[in-house]
C-alpha cells in the first residue's frame, strides 16, 4: 500500500538549537500518528513543518496527491501548498481563534472554506454548514451567532467543522484539546474518535497528554531535544517503554 505521507530526512535546526532531526516515518490511508514529548521536545516544530508552515532544513515530505502520486509538499508552489491546505489537507489549532475568522459568523466560518474549493451556491453552502455544525454539537439556531459568543469548547468544535467541511484526507493537529476543562476535553475527544473514524481521516496528532493519544492514535512517536527515541504501536509504547525517556514520561503521568 502507497503510505498517505511518507517523511524522510526531516531536519530543522535554529541556529544551534535544534528543532527536530532525521525524522522519518510513513502514515498510511486512515491511520493517526500520536507524537508525544515535553515542552521543546521538537513535536510542536515537526508538525508545523509537515504541515508547511515552517521550511525545513533537509528532507522530504511526500503526499500521495490525487492528481500525481507522492509528490514532496517542500519543493512545492506557495500555490499549490496553499490549495492542498484547503483540500486535502487540514490544520486544527490548540487556540481555536488562530483557526477561526472571529468577525464572521459560525456559518460563514464553514462556508469560506467551501467557498475557498469552488462552491458558489448560497443555500447549499448554507446547507452544508448547518449539516456540519449538527455533526460537531452546535445547534443550527447558532448558525448566524460569531464566535466570541461560543464557549472555548464549542470554538474548538467549530473550527474541526471548518476544517472537514471539504473532506480532507489528512488533518494536523496541534494539542486540539489543550486549554479546555476535563470534562469539555472528554467530549471533544470522543467526537473527533468518532469524525475519524467516519471519515476514514489520517491524522498527525500533536500533544503531552498521553490520555489524547491512548484514545485517538493507532501508533506513537516520542520525542526528546529534537529526536524520535521511539515510536512503534500507541498499546505498545505506552503499556511497556522501551527507553528511558518515555519511561519516565509514562510514570509521570501514573503517579498523578
Amino acid at each position: 500500500m502507497t503510505p498517505l505521507l511518507r517523511v524522510t530526512d526531516l531536519s530543522k535546526f535554529y541556529g544551534q538549537r535544534v528543532g527536530c532531526t532525521d525524522v522519518a516515518f510513513n502514515l498510511f490511508p486512515g491511520e493517526v500518528m500520536g507524537i508525544v514529548g515535553e515542552s521543546g521536545s521538537g513535536k510542536s516544530t515537526l508538525l508545523n513543518c509537515l504541515a508547511g508552515h515552517v521550511p525545513p532544513d533537509t528532507g522530504e515530505v511526500l503526499f500521495d496527491t490525487r492528481a500525481d502520486g507522492l509528490k514532496d509538499t517542500v519543493q512545492m508552489s506557495e500555490p499549490e501548498r496553499r490549495m492542498l491546505g484547503r483540500t486535502d489537507w487540514a490544520f486544527v489549532h490548540q487556540n481555536p481563534r488562530d483557526g477561526l475568522r472571529m468577525g464572521i459568523s459560525a456559518g460563514g466560518n464553514v462556508g469560506e472554506r467551501l467557498m475557498a474549493v469552488g462552491a458558489r451556491h448560497y443555500g447549499e453552502i448554507r446547507e452544508s454548514a448547518t449539516d456540519w455544525l449538527g455533526r460537531v454539537e452546535i445547534a443550527a439556531d447558532r448558525i448566524d451567532d460569531k464566535p466570541r459568543a461560543f464557549s472555548g469548547g464549542m470554538q474548538q468544535r467549530l473550527q474541526i467543522a471548518r476544517n472537514l467541511v471539504t473532506g480532507p484526507r489528512l488533518v494536523f493537529m496541534d494539542e486540539p484539546t489543550g486549554g479546555l476543562d476535563v470534562s469539555v476535553q472528554a467530549r471533544l475527544l470522543d467526537l473527533l474518535r468518532g469524525l475519524v473514524r467516519q471519515m476514514g481521516l489520517s491524522a498527525v496528532i500533536v500533544t503531552h497528554d498521553l490520555a489524547v493519544v491512548r484514545l485517538l492514535a493507532d501508533r506513537l512517536m516520542v520525542m526528546k531535544s529534537g529526536h524520535v527515541v521511539e515510536t512503534g504501536l500507541t498499546d505498545q509504547v505506552l503499556d511497556d517503554p522501551q527507553h528511558a525517556y518515555t519511561q519516565l514520561l509514562v510514570s509521570s503521568v501514573l503517579q498523578v
